[in-house]
């Protein structure tokens, strides 16, 4: 894509969980690496939570002017509030263990030490969030326009 072309584009903002005590919060930073990376490279952006949190405006900027979706491990949803408190409402707040639920039980913690249960897990729940990516391309969610709000 072109500069020109991705200056056009609205991109989605995905802000994953920063937890380390449990392997949902391993899977959402993992799974967001996937979408980024390979599945919807043109249309995503990922923005740094403990940035976001600790005031960086930039950050937070683009929380108000793009659709954005978090990615929590738990039922916590510290990566929601925390957008939502300092940012605005989340386009779509996924949640791993909801998505997973007891799939996840065999995830390792540490990413050095994935096995073949953690690649499924990140699979799947990176699937979940490019579906959403495209449905909020599908609803109009801005992606693509003149850059207004």
């Amino acid at each position: 894509m072109m500069a020109a072309e991705m200056n056009r584009t609205r991109k989605v903002g995905i802000i994953a969980c920063s937890g380390e005590e449990i392997a949902q919060g391993t899977i959402s930073r993992s799974a967001v690496r996937r979408v980024l990376e390979s599945l919807r490279p043109h249309d995503t952006v990922t923005l740094c939570l403990p940035l976001f949190l600790a005031g960086n405006e930039g950050e937070r900027n683009f929380t108000r002017t793009h659709p954005i979706i978090t990615i929590d491990g738990c039922d916590k949803q510290c990566a929601r509030w925390g957008t939502e408190k300092h940012g605005g409402p989340v386009a779509r707040a996924l949640v791993v263990s909801d998505i997973l639920g007891t799939d996840a039980g065999g995830c390792s913690r540490s990413s050095r030490t994935r096995g073949q249960a953690d690649e499924k897990a990140v699979a799947a729940v990176a699937e979940r969030i490019a579906a959403e990516v495209d449905t909020l391309a599908s609803e109009g969610a801005e992606l693509e326009g003149d850059g207004s709000s």
